[in-house]
């Protein structure tokens, strides 16, 4: 599934530099080095190259190369440089308002990633034009997206073309000016990388495979990490009152499940935690309002939002995370069947507010009601943040760039913005309000659960809201973000992962201790 080579850190002294009628090493693999503006080179890149930057210059002329930010110059390596090919990688901005932004370090790994063949060994000579004031952690952020970019599912596939398949001398080595530096922002990413890695695999999983008892025990393997499992069954459900959640279920032969997991990071381990809370709907027929059947394969992605926590506990226990961390992910199936829920049924949520069912396709919200009252019940967080592939609205309002944000607190909406601009997982706040709350009053229950046509996303998030008690909260609709979002250079899967980063992002700038 995952096809990441090895990714190890080498000082500049280990990369022999050219040296004048030496012709190139058969089996000496790729160098890779960054060029500035008008071709430029940093000094060390320039002393490894030695003449061959003549050649280089006048390959560039032919070619048009102007070394913009993630252009490539793909060449035979010149004679002298003991290495077979060689990838010169642009860094320069195009305009003024790539000027504004900071360097997306991880972007460029995974755009060097994408140019290689994953075959062979590599060497990037990390030496920026323009050095970063943390060069070490900017080159542990090209190894993160390198290792993102080199992410593939083809686990079901039995006939690999030879160019897919990993080959056991991939490797490649980063050159810096201080290993050990490197090696020490590299753990924290290497801990990110296997979180993104997990939350897509779970998405691009088949129905079949990762219904929600299945679900709950992939779950069950963050235990070894030192994170505390509870998974609660249906019995325990029903006793407890999780009806809102165990109605969307009810029509499936799959038992639905409630998993809580807790990392216990913090220095003071009584200290209040932070929570994450997904929508994990492993397979949304839409129930007896069937969806059309062009494009319903799809919905095995439903659970992007429950991957997404999941992946984030992984994150969080891997590099040790100094914090209390809570993740709660609601696992049903949403099956049409002559014991499903109906529309027009009414049914009591564990908050004890009733809800009438309108459209039993608006059922993801249903199951984060339970757990969203269940865990700031009986864990008092210090926040909730929930994440859910909840509405079409909100592609509609927002497309693929961005996920869209409601909450009742503005300093957790400035904090996930600010995590997501430096992420690139980019969050745009939604309004909430009392007027959009109103088209949620039934007749003959507390509340219907859908409120028209019109601003769906929203009213989606008030029926959230009504099962929250005073708590900071955050709802994020990751419909057009979660799955099937575009590729890019840090992802080419169907499953992006999508809100791992965003989240220890959140965590690692604000909660930690």
């Amino acid at each position: 599934m995952a096809h990441s080579p090895k990714i190890d850190f080498v000082g500049f002294k280990d990369i022999a530099p050219a040296s004048k009628g030496r012709a190139a090493k058969a089996g000496g693999g790729t160098l890779a080095v960054l060029a500035g503006a008008d071709l430029s080179f940093a000094p060390e890149t320039a002393k490894i190259l030695g003449a061959a930057t003549v050649l280089i210059a006048r390959a560039a002329a032919t070619a048009k190369f102007k070394a913009h930010s993630g252009s490539a110059l793909d060449l035979l390596a010149p004679e002298g440089l003991p290495f077979d090919r060689l990838i010169v990688i642009g860094t320069a901005k195009k305009n003024d308002k790539e000027e504004a932004a900071a360097p997306d370090f991880v972007s460029l790994g995974g755009a060097i990633m994408g140019r290689l063949d994953g075959q062979t060994k590599t060497t990037l000579v990390f030496d920026p034009k323009d050095a970063p004031a943390d060069a070490a952690a900017a080159a542990a952020d090209i190894m993160l997206g390198m290792r993102l970019r080199a992410y593939k599912f083809d686990l079901y596939k039995t006939k690999k073309k030879d160019e897919d398949k990993p080959s056991v001398d991939a490797h490649v080595s980063i050159a810096v000016a201080d290993t050990a530096a490197a090696k020490r922002a590299a753990k924290n990413r290497d801990a990110l990388a296997e979180g993104v890695t997990l939350a897509r695999t779970l998405v691009n999983e088949p129905p079949n495979v990762l219904f929600p008892a299945a679900f709950a025990d992939r779950a069950k393997e963050l235990a070894k990490l030192g994170i505390v499992i509870d998974v609660l069954g249906e019995k325990e459900l029903t006793k407890l009152g999780f009806r809102t959640l165990l109605g969307v279920g009810q029509g499936s032969d799959r038992e639905s499940k409630v998993v809580i997991m807790r990392w216990n990071g913090a220095k003071n381990a009584k200290a209040k935690p932070v929570a994450f809370i997904g929508k994990g709907v492993c397979f949304d027929t839409g129930g007896i309002s069937i969806k059309p059947a062009g494009g319903m394969e799809d919905m095995k992605g439903d659970m992007a939002g429950a991957a997404c926590v999941v992946g984030l506990m992984q994150a969080l226990a891997l590099r040790k995370a100094k914090v209390n961390a809570i993740g709660a992910i609601g696992l049903v199936e949403n099956m049409p069947d002559g014991k499903a829920q109906r529309p027009g049924d009414i049914v009591k949520s564990l908050s004890g507010q009733t809800v009438e069912i309108i459209n039993t396709d608006a059922e993801g919200r249903l199951v984060l009601a339970d757990v969203l009252w269940y865990v700031q019940d009986k864990y008092k967080p210090q926040f909730m943040v929930n994440l859910a592939t909840l509405t079409g609205a909100i592609l509609i309002a927002l497309g693929n760039e961005y996920a869209g944000l409601f909450s009742n607190n503005d300093e957790l909406s400035t904090r996930l913005s600010q995590a997501g601009t430096a992420t690139g997982e980019k969050v745009w706040r939604m309004p909430l309000g009392p007027n959009y709350d109103k088209l949620l009053d039934s007749k003959f229950a507390d509340m219907k659960h859908v409120g028209g046509r019109h601003a769906g996303s929203i009213t989606a998030a008030q029926f959230l809201q009504r099962f929250v008690n005073g708590v900071p909260w955050a709802h994020l609709d990751i419909a057009g973000t979660g799955m099937a979002s575009p590729a890019s250079d840090i992802n080419q899967s169907w499953g992006s992962g999508w809100g791992v980063r965003l989240l220890d992002r959140l965590v690692a700038d604000h909660y930690e201790g």
